[in-house]
């Protein structure tokens, strides 16, 4: 066997064992790992093992040094982790997240927006709307994810407006995706505009519903499409 294939895998498996560790609990946010030595001992690998795959969790953030005291779990989901989750997803699951992340932010911006994003949010609607001479697929997505980003950025809700831009390659792969199949149907400016006159009228219920009447067709028809269950 390659001897560097061989240390990479022995690598893999101890990132493998000390993700699901810290995922599962054993050491919360805030507290000391055990020393290299304490865990060459557990995981039955050597020291440098250990050091490479510390060094990995490290540079994804999710262990920090503290010199002269020893190194501490920051966070314990790997980002690097739910993007690649993200890659993989299918167009389906793209789209169910989209409606949670969708209806949610645009229920909290009926109750929370203020005049600068209603503003914002009138603009990207009224951008929406306006047709390229040369429109494609893609500018139009890149239009509708503005419009969908803005009532995000305007809900009052940091998480949910990172998470939303976070998962903005998702979510424009699968507006093309719909816009390019015949099949699925293509959510005209009267149903995004809905949302905004929810928002602006400050009924939250509205405006989810009204998200969800552009997103939950799509999910119904493409259910439909590839044969599986709701």
């Amino acid at each position: 066997m390659n001897p560097a294939a061989a240390k990479r895998s022995l690598v893999d498996i101890a990132l493998e064992s000390l993700g699901a560790q810290l995922a599962g609990g054993r050491w919360p946010v805030g507290s000391r790992m055990p020393t290299e030595p304490e865990l060459a001992e557990e995981l039955g690998i050597s020291r440098n093992t250990v050091r490479e795959a510390v060094r990995v969790l490290l540079y994804a953030g999710l262990l920090e040094v503290r010199q002269g005291d020893g190194t501490y779990v920051r966070a314990v989901v790997n980002p690097g982790e739910a993007m690649r989750a993200i890659s993989r997803a299918s167009l389906r699951e793209h789209l169910e997240v989209r409606c949670l992340l969708e209806e949610s932010a645009a229920r909290l911006a009926a109750e929370r927006a203020g005049d600068a994003g209603l503003a914002r949010i009138a603009a990207a609607l009224e951008r929406l709307g306006r047709p390229q001479a040369d429109e494609t697929p893609e500018s139009y997505a890149e239009r509708d994810l503005d419009f969908h980003v803005a009532i995000a950025d305007a809900c009052g809700n940091q998480a949910l407006s990172g998470l939303y831009r976070y998962f903005s390659h998702a979510v424009r792969q699968s507006v093309q995706d719909s816009i390019r199949d015949e099949a699925l149907p293509d959510p005209d400016l009267a149903a995004h505009a809905a949302i905004f006159d929810a928002i602006r009228a400050r009924r939250p219920d509205e405006a989810g519903a009204a998200a969800a009447a552009i997103t939950r067709p799509l999910l119904a028809t493409l259910a439909r499409l590839l044969d599986t269950p709701r």
